[in-house]
This record gives structure tokens, C-alpha cells and sequence, in this order.
């Protein structure tokens, strides 16, 4: 990948799930375009149901940033239905993910990149983890305890699933199951098709505008029911078989008789 990719292909999209941002999105998106400027890049920020004026303020930008695409759900359909919708209308090679409270510093995708073509072809997804955690002492710990029993069930090798850092192949997106709340198991739906999962130490930010749009609890007794689902997906993926492709120049023509 470099950046001089042909006139229709993009290096990067950066899928961005916001909901009520409009203050954090501006700055957020200039961070990305600073950071990803040596690439050919997107950014597709999808407001999920806004009740501020979002969308407004995302127009105007996009007025002066060209690289910005803007898509719109009339009625809140969550984070990770929002993802979802930003990777499906998504045109790059690889695939980025980014909260829109600003609390993720998107400088850490040129080590992601760095990642993802040192380890080639079997690696599927560069997954941040957070250092330094800007939230409450309580949440905090009700999250290591969620990974923590999220690792133990799933062995997915991951410390931190909820990073919303995230950096995966467009090829193997396609390949994953969707449900709610699949954004926060990527690496172990990852690893059921077959691919790696490199990590990434990253540095969480304050949040500067705005209040957090999930809770605790709201997201704890949904969260271990999707953990056993997927442990139930992992567990009936029994073969992972090699593809070969057999092209028609690898095929001799049968001889007729006559």
C-alpha cells in the first residue's frame, strides 16, 4: 500500500459513530487528517439520530474537506449498527474505527499500519488498548473485570476490546457475523476465521465536550450474553480450509474422442 494508489482505490476509511458530538467531530477529524496524510484517505462519519445540530456543523465541513462523507440515521440505531453502516458503505483496503468523543488520538493509526503490512496477508485486525484510562474508578474496574472474563471465555489475547481503535482489512470484515455489540468482540470474530491479531498501546484522552452515551450496567447484562454467543460461534467454526484458487490457464482442456 503507498500513497500513490490508483485515481479509484483509498487506502484508508476511517469509520467515525457519533451521536450528539458536534463540538469534538471538527478537531477529531482534522487529528485524522493530519495523521492518515501520507495515505489516501476517507473519513465517514455517521450521525446515529444526532438531536444537536451535527449534522449542520458536519455540512460545513464538508464544504472544505473533501474527504469527508457524511451519512445519517433518522433514528438512533446504536454504536454498533453504526459501525456496521460506516464499514459497509467503506471503500478502503483497510478499515479504521474511531469514536467521536475524541477521546481516541487517531496519530496511533500510522503504528497500526505499520503493523498490519509487517505482518501481511495473516493478519487481520491492529486493535488499540488503552493506557491510562480517562473514566471513573468504578467503571474502570467493572471494565478489566469484562475483559478479563472476556479473555478467560474467549482466549481472544485481547486486554482491552472496548478501544475504539481499531484497524481491520476491508476482505475480512466481510467474512464476520454482525449482531449489537458486535464491535466489541472484532478480535475474537478475527481469530474464528483464521487471522492474527496484533495489539497497539494507546493513550486515552479526557473528554472535552459533551457526556458518555453508554452507561455501565445498560451494556453489562446485554454484554454476557453476547460473550457466551460468541464463544458458541467460535465453537462451531470447526474447519478453516485453504483456498486455492484454480484458474483457467491452470487447467488443461479436456481431449474430446474421436
Amino acid at each position: 500500500m503507498t500513497k500513490n494508489a490508483g485515481v479509484n482505490e483509498i487506502d484508508v476509511s476511517v469509520v467515525i459513530p457519533a451521536k450528539n458530538e458536534r463540538d469534538n467531530l471538527p478537531p477529531l477529524l482534522d487529528e485524522i487528517a493530519e495523521a492518515l496524510k501520507d495515505y489516501r484517505f476517507e473519513a465517514i462519519v455517521v450521525d446515529d439520530g444526532s438531536t444537536d445540530d451535527s449534522l449542520e456543523v458536519l455540512r460545513r465541513y464538508a464544504l472544505e474537506h473533501s474527504f469527508l462523507r457524511l451519512i445519517h440515521h433518522k433514528r438512533s440505531g446504536g454504536q454498533s449498527c453504526s459501525v456496521r453502516t460506516g464499514l459497509l458503505h467503506a471503500r478502503g483496503i483497510y478499515i479504521a474505527t474511531i469514536d467521536g468523543d475524541g477521546q481516541n488520538n487517531p496519530i496511533y493509526y500510522r503504528e497500526m499500519l505499520e503493523a498490519m503490512e509487517k505482518g501481511g496477508a495473516r493478519v487481520g485486525l491492529a486493535a488499540g488498548q488503552r493506557l491510562g484510562r480517562k473514566a471513573s474508578l468504578f467503571k474502570r474496574y467493572a471494565s478489566k473485570a469484562a475483559n478479563k472474563l472476556r479473555g478467560a471465555i474467549l482466549k481472544d489475547n485481547t486486554r482491552d476490546s472496548g478501544c475504539g481503535l481499531k484497524l481491520l482489512r476491508r476482505d475480512v470484515f466481510l467474512k464476520l457475523p454482525y449482531f449489537d455489540s458486535w464491535h466489541r468482540f472484532l478480535p475474537a470474530l478475527v481469530i474464528r476465521e483464521g487471522y492474527e491479531v496484533v495489539h497497539v498501546d494507546v493513550v486515552d484522552r479526557e473528554r472535552e465536550h459533551g457526556v458518555s452515551k453508554y452507561g455501565i450496567f445498560d451494556r453489562a447484562l446485554v454484554g454476557v450474553l453476547d460473550l457466551f454467543g460468541v464463544w458458541w460461534l467460535r465453537r462451531r467454526r470447526k474447519v478453516i480450509p485453504e483456498v486455492v484458487m484454480v484458474t483457467d490457464s491452470d487447467v488443461s482442456p479436456a481431449k474430446e474422442d474421436h
